[in-house]
């Protein structure tokens, strides 16, 4: 926490209100109550892992589509706005997508797609501009610092959400006087309340961009620079690295509450235990990566971090009890923090900064195609040859991401040197 203070101190006050913002959305969604409830939602609903892997991957296809234009738009319109826009429509699709229960069971599919498709294209709006917009709002000395308080702060408030999500879907099944492992009204009205948090989201962007714009606009780009444009070449690599990293903490992420409510049969409130305690266990992770990227630069970070996430799965493949999952959960939630602000950094340092909300599209892009992926394809490798054999390829296709990063951009350092510190 005093790390936390310490880095926020020098701060604008826009800049705050946007941290708060990226707080609340990963209380509701990147990891917070969404994310321990929606499946278990699903499986109330009847859902098998097919289906189940259906919605999801609906979510994450919409997310890669619409992030290269989100960072088209947020080149043109602003990142400010573009993040504004996309809190909104993550809103109307959080909001709604629990309504699909009281609907007739032909209906229940279509609405649970039609609304996640809405709520990933206003994430991929929000995920595209947030690197854009902190690198322009702060130094290139606070870079590192910063992003990665903001992912530290996304985790501390995703171990609330995880905590609070599974403590609030037994108190309303108690309330209600339903059996928990049945009924998907205790879900719904967890996950609309979840939902609302969104709102003070949405109203701290709209005071983020009311100081930003009262604090005078931002510096404009050269001509140089709005001349220049990231090769082709570079942002294919990239696309491809970042496709293959998130493979496994996609697999992990996805399925763990599944994996441990019809595999282990854990009741809710430990699954949002075991998530939570990842979550809060990643923050110092997470705050550790500016040091170390100081140290030892963002591209060998990013690259080990890879590699130890790969390691890191193997419990819960070999070993088929909850303490194996929570270990691997939470070793892999620390390590995908410190993997992504690494190569965030680094990336978007290989660019000029009118290139970065591009290569930030691309990168979101690149990682949402490969949640889908995983997300729909899991589904049916789980049905066919069970949860280790997903939580395996997951691993596999991680390690040789590491390998590919080494040989790809081993040789290639930003030109001011600013992502090695």
């Amino acid at each position: 926490m005093q790390q936390i203070r310490a880095t926020l101190r020098p701060l604008g006050p826009a800049v705050v209100f946007y941290l708060l913002s990226v707080g609340l959305v990963g209380f509701v969604l990147d990891g917070g109550v969404f994310s321990v409830l929606l499946n278990l939602y699903l499986v109330r609903l009847g859902f098998g892992p097919e289906l189940i892997g259906v919605v999801n991957s609906s979510g994450m296809l919409a997310l890669a589509l619409a992030s290269l234009p989100a960072g088209a738009l947020g080149a043109r319109l602003g990142s400010q706005r573009m993040l504004r826009n996309g809190m909104l429509l993550s809103l109307l699709g959080t909001v709604t997508l629990p309504l699909a229960d009281v609907l007739p069971p032909a209906a229940q599919l279509p609405w649970l797609l039609v609304c996640n498709v809405v709520l990933y294209i206003g994430l991929a709006s929000f995920y595209v501009n947030t690197a854009p917009y902190i690198m322009g709002a702060v130094d290139a000395a606070q870079r590192s610092s910063v992003i990665s308080l903001q992912t530290a702060l996304m985790t501390l408030a995703a171990f609330a959400g995880s905590l609070v999500g599974g403590l609030m879907a037994p108190a309303f099944a108690g309330w209600m006087g339903v059996d928990l492992r049945t009924a998907s009204a205790p879900y719904r009205y967890a996950l609309i309340i979840g939902a609302a948090m969104l709102i003070p989201a949405l109203l701290a962007l709209g005071a983020s961009v009311r100081r930003r714009t009262a604090a005078g606009p931002s510096q404009a780009a050269s001509i140089a620079d709005s001349a220049a444009r990231a090769p082709l070449g570079l942002l294919l690599m990239m696309a491809a690295v970042r496709m293959l990293q998130v493979a496994g903490v996609a697999s992990v992420a996805s399925y763990l509450n599944v994996y441990l409510d019809t595999e282990l049969l854990l009741p809710t409130a430990q699954i949002g235990a075991i998530i939570a305690a990842g979550r809060l266990l990643a923050v110092p992770a997470a705050l550790s990566t500016a040091p170390l990227t100081r140290r030892h630069g963002a591209r060998d970070v990013a690259i080990w971090a890879s590699a130890g996430s790969a390691l890191a799965i193997l419990p819960i493949v070999f070993v088929p009890t909850w303490w194996a999952a929570a270990l691997s959960f939470v070793a892999v939630t620390g390590l995908s923090w410190i993997r992504y602000a690494g190569t965030l950094v680094y990336f978007l340092e290989l660019v000029p900064p009118s290139q970065r909300a591009l290569v930030s599209g691309v990168m979101e892009t690149s990682s949402g195609f490969c949640f889908t992926a995983v997300t729909f394809g899991g589904g049916y490798l789980i049905a066919a040859a069970g949860f280790s054999a997903l939580f395996a390829v997951g691993a596999a296709v991680t390690a040789i991401s590491a390998a590919l990063f080494w040989v790809l951009f081993r040789h290639r350092t930003p030109p001011d040197g600013a992502a090695a510190g």
